[in-house]
């Protein structure tokens, strides 16, 4: 059983569907829905998958979204993530609905992910399709705006989107923002340069722990041994005023993606001194700690 929700009448009237269903006719069905609406009981729908157009009428007269049969459990999904995470999809600048259900499929999935180590936030997401506004290796991009929102931009006209749907890219990426909306929440993402690296590593780290997965290929992009040579002044990464294009996305003298390796390292080398650690220091562990780590390690220095 899947759980579908209807917000904009008080009582909230709930659904409860089976993923295969027979007609419920309109008089029936308006009965029912009129007693809930007075009594606010909940009403169980066994076995819904043709509906009338009366039906549908009837629905929308309540306020309801109503979607046609092959989107009935898609929506159902819709309203089972909206207990944690509540999908907005912007639509103005391109229908994304060939991608729907395997896009809620993955949000569906990472909240499942998160709730492994930690119960997931209250989040508001916004959906948008743009084209060539995303990682180019990617066809999508995450941006976490603050603890209660970020965005996923997706371009299906990239023809590395698919691959990263249906691979875990997507998947991996949203439990990305979602650890920076949750560290927004705690100590923040940071006003200097090394409290930005530290929330980055912290992101990318999270993902490999509840997920195994390699590092992504802006995790991996300098090696360790240049790293070592060519460690970091201390002084730069207390400072506010940076170029985070520069230092993130190699817009300057930087080579690209150095600020996502090295804080990815930064924070890998800081796991291997403390060992396990739970869900709140997987949030909130201060910057300072883990750029002391690093220059233990050598990866950063006190320049004179």
């Amino acid at each position: 059983m899947v759980r579908a929700t209807f917000r904009r009448w008080s009582p909230t009237i709930t659904l409860l569907t089976c993923h295969r269903a027979a007609f419920l006719g309109f008089s029936r069905a308006s009965s029912l829905l009129q007693g809930i609406c007075r009594l606010g009981i909940t009403l169980v729908l066994a076995n819904i998958i043709e509906l009338a157009f009366e039906y549908k009428y009837l629905m929308q007269r309540l306020g309801a979204r109503v979607y046609a049969r092959g989107d009935l459990e898609t929506y159902a999904r819709v309203e089972l993530i909206m207990d944690r995470w509540t999908l907005h999809w912007l639509e103005a600048s391109g229908s994304l609905d060939e991608y729907r259900a395997e896009v809620i499929g993955e949000f569906d999935t990472a909240c499942k992910t998160v709730s492994r180590l930690l119960t997931p936030p209250r989040l508001d997401v916004l959906i948008q399709r743009v084209p060539g506004e995303t990682i180019p290796e990617l066809g999508l991009m995450g941006r976490a705006y603050r603890s209660t929102l970020f965005s996923m931009t997706l371009d299906p006209d990239n023809p590395n989107w698919l691959p990263s749907l249906r691979s875990g890219a997507l998947h991996r990426q949203i439990v990305h923002e979602v650890h920076h909306c949750l560290r927004m929440a705690g100590p923040g993402y940071g006003w200097t340069l090394g409290e930005a690296l530290v929330s980055e590593g912290l992101a990318g780290q999270f993902v490999r722990h509840l997920l195994g997965s390699d590092p992504e290929p802006w995790e991996n992009a300098v090696s360790n041994a240049d790293l070592l040579c060519n460690p970091v002044d201390l002084q730069a990464l207390e400072s506010g005023y940076y170029n985070h294009s520069e230092w993130f996305f190699g817009s300057g003298a930087h080579p690209k993606w150095l600020g996502y390796t090295l804080g990815y390292q930064m924070v890998g080398r800081w796991l291997a001194s403390v060992g396990d650690i739970d869900g709140a220091t997987w949030i909130n562990v201060p910057a300072a700690d883990i750029i002391a780590s690093a220059l233990e390690e050598g990866i950063v220095v006190l320049k004179p």
